[in-house]
C-alpha cells in the first residue's frame, strides 16, 4: 500500500499565515499596552457595533440565500411546467403535475394557464382510479383539486368523503379545507364526530378551522 504524502504548502499560503498570526500578535500587543479607560470605551462603543454589523450581514446573507433559491425554485418550475405541456404518457403526467405543485409550494398561482388540464386529469384519477391499491393517487387528488380554486369540483370531493379508503376521505376533507367549501360543513362536521379513523376527523375539523370565517355568500 502505497503511503500518502503530506500535502506541502505552497509559499503564498505560508505567508498568509505568517501575516495572521503577525497582525494576531500586534493587536493583542496594542490591546495591551492601551489605556484601561480606552479598553472600556473600545468594549462599550466597538463590540456592539460590531454585534450590529455581524447581524446585518447575516440578514443581508440571509435574504440573499432566499432570494436564490426562490429563483431556483422558478427555473425548476418553469422546466417542469414545459415537461408537463409536452408530456403524452398519462402516468408521466400524472406524476409530474404532483411534482410540480409541490415545487410551486402548494400554491396555483404562476400554474393559471395549466389549472383547466390539472382540474381534468386530477377529476379523471378521482372518479376512475378506482379500487385500494389506488387510494395513494385518488387522495393526492382529492388533495391538489382543493388548490385550484374551482368550485366545480365540489361535488366530486363531496363524493369523495364517502370513499371507501380513510385517506382519500381525509385528503377530500383536505382539499374542501383548502377549497374553502362552506356547502360541505354539514358533512364535515358530521364526519369529525362519526368517522372511525382518528385522521380523518382530525382533517375535518381542520378543514371546519379553514371554514369558520368564511361566509354563504363567498362560497
Amino acid at each position: 500500500m502505497q503511503q500518502q504524502q503530506p500535502t506541502e504548502r505552497s509559499p503564498i499560503q505560508v505567508i498568509a499565515i505568517l501575516v495572521l498570526l503577525g497582525l494576531i500578535v500586534a493587536a493583542v500587543w496594542v490591546w495591551k499596552r492601551l489605556p484601561i479607560d480606552t479598553q472600556i470605551t473600545v468594549i462599550d462603543h466597538a463590540v456592539p457595533i460590531a454585534a450590529g454589523a455581524a447581524a446585518v450581514g447575516a440578514m443581508v446573507l440571509l435574504t440573499i440565500r432566499h432570494i436564490r433559491r426562490r429563483i431556483a425554485r422558478r427555473r425548476k418550475r418553469d422546466r417542469l411546467l414545459a415537461a408537463f405541456r409536452d408530456e403524452t404518457d398519462p402516468q408521466r403526467k400524472l406524476d409530474l403535475s404532483f411534482e410540480l405543485i409541490e415545487c410551486n409550494n402548494y400554491r396555483i398561482d404562476g400554474l393559471e394557464s395549466i389549472a383547466p388540464d390539472l382540474r381534468d386529469l386530477w377529476a379523471h384519477i378521482l372518479r376512475h382510479w378506482l379500487g385500494d391499491k389506488r387510494h395513494r393517487w385518488r387522495g393526492l387528488a382529492a388533495s391538489h383539486l382543493g388548490l385550484l380554486r374551482d368550485k366545480s369540483v365540489m361535488p366530486l370531493l363531496l363524493q369523495a368523503l364517502e370513499d371507501d379508503h380513510a385517506y382519500v376521505r381525509a385528503c377530500a376533507a383536505l382539499g374542501l379545507g383548502r377549497l374553502r367549501a362552506v356547502e360541505a360543513r354539514p358533512k364535515l362536521e358530521y364526519l369529525a364526530k362519526e368517522d372511525w379513523d382518528q385522521t380523518v376527523r382530525s382533517r375535518c375539523r381542520e378543514a371546519l378551522d379553514q371554514l369558520r370565517y368564511v361566509s354563504p355568500q363567498k362560497s
